[in-house]
């Protein structure tokens, strides 16, 4: 791309699609923007706006579930409970590389973590009288804060950038002691900006979460992907960081479409904590005629969704969990090449002019993983994404994930060849010429 795509060629395709504010589009919205404007100048983009595997799946999987559908499966319906082996397994592998203690019976499979989560909230907002609000540490996951308005639950956030450390106590207790939080969301590491909660952070939230009754619905989707240490090794310390060693009032979500590239599956599971499982809940009696909270889980809120999860994909699930546990598949090194399309990355916005945003997890540099974030002096959210737009960049702006900062969301996972590294150089060279004036 030699020149910037003129300002009203990107004006008349917004128009097209019926796109006032660039800041507040989807993911899909800017992948479809970008796409249109690939068709209209013939030119190839820089694609940083979809987080998708960027990694084969695993082979593993792909066998246990042909061999699933041979013997089959198809036919029969799947126990919406999920089948033995899946619960078995996922519960060796939380041990394995969470090192907390799950009973299979509280693990249940879900058509990928959205469903998770959706499920989650809904029953959670209806268990007590007054604790009807979910509370979602931002940035996050877009689709996560468009869940509650889908079925018409409150929903409240914040933006973690300014309230690291002992400030995260003050904040969420702010929160908590009004009454009606009845659980909190967050991805750790982070989607977007890839910060990963301290210990401390996890202790203050789980401390919380028992003194004010709130659930902690974790979101565990890269998994292992804070490669600053080596958590590989199954049942051998380091562990991921979790909130469950210090509340039991916690719901995990594991999705198999990163940590295993099995996107196109939709499967995942989660893990509900032993306590949380068996506590009874005298709303769900009344509501449901069963108190206990994991039994509706299962047998109301997931069944009347779906009433199950792919029979052959909770094979392939089954064992690639079981691989990973007896260190037949080391799922952490396969991964490991998303940290290193990172560093490369940024390097490139670094000579740029770029910054990162969210840079630090207290005193240390965020690791490089799936995701970060960058900004480009003081532009603003909308600014930012035209100029790259026209310049062949495709992203998210922050304020979709619930940020209150200027930038956007790098996704790296499709950049796969020294071409595509060449390419995003060119692109942004091309942005700081057409932002500095000189294009």
């Amino acid at each position: 791309m030699q020149r910037a795509i003129p300002e009203e060629v990107l004006r008349r395709k917004l128009d097209e699609m019926g796109i006032e504010d660039l800041s507040r589009t989807t993911i899909r919205q800017c992948s479809m923007i970008g796409s249109a404007l690939e068709e209209e100048t013939g030119e190839k983009f820089s694609h940083l706006e979809f987080g998708v595997p960027g990694i084969p799946a695993c082979p593993i999987g792909i066998e246990a579930q042909k061999k699933a559908l041979d013997a089959g499966v198809p036919s029969v319906y799947p126990s919406v409970q999920g089948i033995p082996e899946l619960k078995r397994n996922a519960s060796r592998f939380v041990k394995a590389f969470i090192d907390i203690d799950i009973d299979p019976k509280g693990i249940v499979p879900t058509v990928g973590s959205m469903q998770g989560s959706m499920t989650s909230i809904l029953e959670c907002s209806q268990l007590q009288p007054g604790k009807d609000t979910i509370l979602y540490i931002c940035p996050g996951f877009s689709a996560h804060g468009r869940q509650p308005d889908l079925l018409g639950i409150k929903n409240i956030f914040f933006d973690i950038y300014e309230y690291r450390a002992e400030k995260l106590r003050d904040k969420l207790e702010a929160y908590f002691s009004q009454g009606n939080i009845a659980a909190i969301l967050y991805s750790n590491p982070n989607n977007p900006a890839w910060i990963c909660l301290t210990e401390e952070e996890l202790q203050i939230i789980g401390e919380l979460a028992d003194k004010y009754d709130v659930i902690v619905l974790e979101d565990m989707a890269y998994l292992c992907m804070d490669f600053r240490k080596d958590m590989s090794v199954p049942f051998k310390p380091p562990f991921q960081s979790t909130v469950a060693r210090y509340t039991d009032n916690y719901i995990i979500l594991l999705s198999g479409s990163k940590i295993f590239s099995y996107a196109g599956e939709r499967i995942a599971v989660v893990c509900i904590s032993d306590k949380l499982y068996q506590r009874e809940y005298p709303a769900l009696k009344e509501k449901w005629s069963i108190a206990r909270f994991g039994d509706n889980f299962i047998l109301n809120y997931l069944y009347v969704n779906t009433s199950g999860v792919s029979h052959s994909a909770q094979y392939a699930l089954s064992a690639m969990f079981e691989a990973a546990v007896e260190g037949r598949y080391n799922f952490v090194e396969e991964l490991r090449n998303y940290g290193l399309r990172a560093h490369r990355s940024r390097q490139i916005f670094d000579a740029n002019g770029f910054h990162l945003v969210y840079d630090k997890d207290m005193e240390q540099t965020i690791s490089d993983g799936f995701f970060y974030t960058v900004g480009y002096k003081d532009l603003s959210n909308s600014e930012l994404l035209a100029s790259l737009l026209r310049c062949g960049v495709i992203a998210i702006p922050l304020n979709t994930t619930g940020s209150g900062q200027s930038g956007i969301r790098v996704c790296v996972s499709r950049l796969l060849s020294e071409e595509d590294f060449r390419r995003l150089d060119d692109h942004l060279k091309l942005f700081v010429r057409l932002v500095d004036g000189k294009s």
